[in-house]
């Protein structure tokens, strides 16, 4: 069962997707600074075990468009592309599962269109169900800073052209620090920097290691670095600049639930559980549905190429058992 690649229309862009297997269908949704690539190991995966299994590279990102505005990117756009492709593959209905930002589309997938997305998997971003009461989130992130002379990454993502440039200059080096530094596994003191000093540069808050991690080989390393140095990476940072832009348009989701039978991993090291232990703690009240929640030890932020088997068979296992 060969893996294959296209291209489809969706939702006013042309999306490129890997594809693999025959049967129900399951999107995978990528993160930052990843591709449909970060899904190699699951979508054999997948197909093995009777799904059809479909990994975009999202807007913005590898061989999908990229369109110019900022505004172009905010979550509406991002889950109409989504809807779009679940029905550009002919199908009526999808398991969604995202990773990282993809967890953020697949949550909003699951809320704004459950007669499509019956079940859903998160990946390494928790849940957390906006309230009436909830600030702007920029805001938050400045409050939680206190004055103090730091940066949070999200909040030196929003000058328009500032961080796209640091991370261009060597592309590679990036791509190999922040998959290293938000792993499982570099030492405490060469772990991804979430929070950093004022007046030092985002590129320079991860190391590249001496050698790789068993679960990374060159040609993974090639192959972002390739893509991203042809595409550049203003329509992956667009979606962080749409953070308030998110928050504005949805004020109709305060209090909204998950209610789809619904899996969560993440590993046990990783930075985002770190700074949303809160939203962990609380996703079974937000996802009522809610089958399992594990954290696999001695794992970082990139769960699904960390751990691949792992996770393969909790999400098959889950999958299956809702058959």
């Amino acid at each position: 069962m060969e893996q294959r690649h296209r291209t489809l229309e969706t939702n006013g862009i042309t999306m490129h997707i890997a594809e693999q297997g025959e049967g129900p269908l399951v999107i995978l949704c990528h993160g930052f600074p990843e591709l449909g690539y970060c899904w190699r190991h699951q979508l054999p995966a997948l197909a093995n075990a009777g799904f059809h299994a479909v990994a975009p590279d999202q807007r913005g990102y590898g061989c999908t468009d990229r369109p110019e505005s900022i505004e172009a990117y905010d979550i509406f756009q991002l889950v109409g592309d989504i809807v779009g492709l679940v029905h550009a593959l002919g199908e009526e209905k999808a398991v969604i599962v995202g990773h990282d930002w993809g967890s953020t589309v697949a949550q909003h997938c699951a809320l704004l269109r459950p007669d499509i997305f019956q079940t859903v998997i998160l990946l390494s971003v928790p849940f957390a169900p906006r309230s009436w009461k909830s600030q702007r989130p920029t805001e938050g992130m400045k409050k939680l800073l206190g004055g103090q002379d730091l940066e949070f990454y999200i909040l030196y993502f929003q000058e328009p052209g500032r961080v796209e440039k640091e991370l261009e200059e060597d592309v590679r080096k990036f791509i190999l620090g922040s998959l290293y530094a938000a792993s499982g596994d570099p030492p405490l003191e060469e772990r991804w920097q979430f929070v950093f000093p004022k007046g030092k540069r985002f590129i320079d808050t991860s190391a590249a290691p001496d050698t790789l991690p068993a679960w990374l080989t060159e040609r993974d390393i090639d192959f972002y670095t390739e893509e991203f140095t042809r595409t550049g990476f203003r329509g992956g940072v667009n979606w962080y600049r749409n953070i308030d832009r998110n928050w504005e348009m949805t004020p109709f989701l305060s209090g909204a639930k998950i209610h789809q039978p619904a899996l969560f991993i993440a590993g046990e090291l990783d930075g985002v559980i770190t700074f949303s232990r809160g939203a962990y703690d609380r996703m079974e009240a937000s996802i009522p549905n809610l089958k399992q929640k594990v954290l696999l030890p001695g794992a970082g932020h990139w769960i699904q190429q960390e751990r691949p088997l792992e996770v393969n068979d909790l999400m098959i296992q889950f999958l299956k058992d809702l058959e």
